[in-house]
């Protein structure tokens, strides 16, 4: 068996490539009839079970008809971009694939672009055909007019289509065709996408695409061999991209995948996709090679972050005691390990080393860290997120983002104000579906940050909102912080339920009865706008007099929970968000109100 198919699966959130892989696992007999299966088991990080959405790019294999097929599974979100730009490099073919009734997304738009650079041909599936609301003409031609934009050459336009529904294990060339298995993929899979070009003659060298780890082989680097074969103990080094030597060392172990697992082999060759073992100080974007061979692999450019946020050690009445990992040097260790292993993440710290500056592609992505590491038992405490500014040509720019809004026609007009509020400018309106509008913003990032709570109140939960990194543009001049203002505790202690309902027509409470609190804690959200000090540890003053009759039934509203995310930016910029494993709490930056006034007054917030 010397054919292989190496390529990736791309598409949207949601948009069913986990379960579609699934399904070419358990047809192509990866598990044992007996064995008892997990639904996306791609899906193995807590997270992306959690959330189901893929995070981490994952290579698995399959054999059909004497050929190897290395399929990798690849994130959906935009946040994650870096994952798939590095995968891309790895594989010979894509596999798009679109939702039936959505169409073409964003993050479709973003990946596929990156692809057609690279001069692969996707194969479409247009998948989830059997949705009541399916309308797969209609998205084929906008499936067409995205790769015509895309500036898809001839050979790339005339890409094969295929109809399936991947939860249920089918797939088909025509929709009047037997539904019974994805056999027709498979076989679509093996005439479209090439074998790579196999020169054993060459020496061995591979490009490091991403990095995994092994309870039992510790640091693992996953690439394709781009040129020759290796054996075990082979001596090798590693290059960077200026061709700097960053290690020599021997390959201890070589692995490739097959079906979930990873299966030791005594040699690769070119095009196998491959995980080596034995290397402690490469990483993504490094070449492994022959030690004969001083010339890297060119890698792809990674996108660079356009948010950061500041990092630090929490230092609230609360601190240490909900978290074990709650120094500066932990903190900072494991950040430095994090931007390490994920090119799309960067690192700087100030001259204290007390406070940590950590960028990325948006929201999700550092949420996703921050919940990683809370998980991990860390406590710190984080600022409001904020763009990444650049100059270009002396000009000062900012990021800006394409936003795609699927929202029922009603609701419309209040989210075209909303956006124009954060000064967006609206590129095309149009009918999606029935009683449903697609909206098009090109949008400051600066502007959307916190907006996803507002837009669900806005289209009462209704909507959808897609955003995807677009270009720099000149800075778009200030935007108001549209929000109320906060309830803020006056004491230290439990919150106690008599108080929360004298004060529940204040605004909206994050805290319920015997919720600890402390002075500076954000407990809620004024109905106005201004800040306001409430006592929330007040208790029902009682005397030694009995009455009949005036005792008063204390019934409280539900508390607002909300999730990591959406607290990340929901605080002001003189608020802080303190992360422990067990609490998420607001609260001011500055917890005295004393202080308060005196950094109000001078305009240092």
């Amino acid at each position: 068996m010397n054919t292989i198919k190496n390529l990736a699966i791309i598409a949207h959130v949601d948009h069913g490539k986990t379960t579609l892989i699934d399904n070419l696992l358990k047809q192509c007999g990866i598990f044992r009839e007996n064995q008892e299966v997990t639904e996306r088991i791609m899906d193995s990080n807590d997270l992306e079970k959690e959330r189901g959405i893929t995070i981490l790019a994952k290579p698995t294999s399959i054999i059909f008809n004497n050929t190897r097929v290395n399929i990798i599974d690849t994130p959906g979100h935009a946040d994650f971009g870096g994952e798939v730009e590095r995968v891309l490099s790895m594989v010979d073919g894509v596999i798009l694939l679109i939702d039936s009734s959505e169409g073409p997304m964003p993050q479709t738009k973003f990946v596929l672009g990156k692809a057609l650079k690279q001069g692969l041909r996707p194969i479409v599936v247009i998948n989830k055909i059997d949705k009541s609301d399916a309308r797969p003409d209609d998205v084929l031609n906008e499936v067409f007019d995205l790769f015509v934009s895309l500036d898809a050459s001839t050979e790339q336009l005339d890409f094969p289509v295929l109809y399936a529904s991947g939860r249920s294990g089918w797939c088909v060339n025509e929709l009047n065709e037997d539904r019974l298995n994805l056999t027709p993929l498979l076989d679509k899979i093996i005439d479209h996408v090439p074998s790579p070009d196999v020169d054993n003659s060459k020496p061995f060298a591979m490009l490091s695409t991403l990095l995994d780890s092994d309870p039992y082989l510790g640091r693992c680097l996953v690439g394709r061999v781009e040129q020759g074969s290796a054996k075990i103990n082979d001596s090798v080094h590693s290059i960077d991209l200026s061709g700097k030597i960053v290690e020599t060392g021997r390959l201890t172990k070589l692995l490739k995948f097959e079906g979930m697992k990873k299966i030791v082999v005594d040699e690769v060759n070119t095009g196998d996709i491959v995980c080596i073992a034995g290397l402690s100080a490469t990483s993504v974007a490094d070449t492994i090679c022959s030690t004969e061979v001083t010339t890297p692999i060119k890698s792809n450019p990674i996108d660079p972050p356009t948010m950061s946020v500041n990092i630090m050690v929490n230092d609230s009445p609360l601190a240490g005691t909900e978290g074990k990992k709650v120094t500066s040097t932990l903190i900072r260790n494991r950040l430095m390990a994090e931007a390490e292993t994920n090119v799309a993440i960067t690192f700087s710290e100030n001259e204290n080393k007390d406070s940590f500056e950590i960028g990325g592609r948006g929201e999700l992505q550092l949420g996703v860290l921050i919940e990683t590491m809370r998980r991990e038992g860390f406590e710190l405490t984080l600022s409001r997120p904020r763009v990444v500014y650049k100059d270009i040509d002396g000009i000062k720019s900012e990021p800006y983002e394409e936003v795609t809004i699927d929202v029922d026609e009603e609701f419309s007009s209040i989210v075209i104000d909303g956006m124009n509020q954060r000064k967006a400018e609206m590129l095309d309106m149009r009918q999606s579906g029935s009683d449903k509008t697609r909206l098009l913003f090109i949008a400051p990032s600066r502007g959307l940050i916190g907006y996803q709570s507002k837009f669900l109140t806005d289209t009462r939960g209704t909507g959808v909102i897609n955003r995807v990194f677009n270009t720099y543009k000149p800075f778009k001049g200030d935007i108001t912080e549209r929000r109320a203002g906060a309830l803020i505790s006056t004491g230290d202690g439990k919150a106690i339920a008599y108080a929360i309902w004298k004060l529940q027509d204040r605004g909206v409470m994050f805290v319920k009865h015997n919720t600890p609190v402390y002075q500076g804690m954000v407990v809620g959200e004024h109905s106005r706008d201004n800040d306001l000090e409430i006592n929330v540890l007040k208790g029902k003053q009682l005397t030694n007099v009995r009455a009949s009759g005036n005792d008063e039934a204390v019934n409280l509203t539900t508390p607002k929970i909300m999730s990591l995310e959406e607290m990340m930016t929901y605080i002001n910029s003189d608020e802080l968000l303190e992360v422990t494993p067990i609490n998420l709490r607001l609260r001011k930056k500055y917890l005295d109100p004393n202080e308060r006034k005196k950094y109000s007054k001078a305009g240092n917030f």
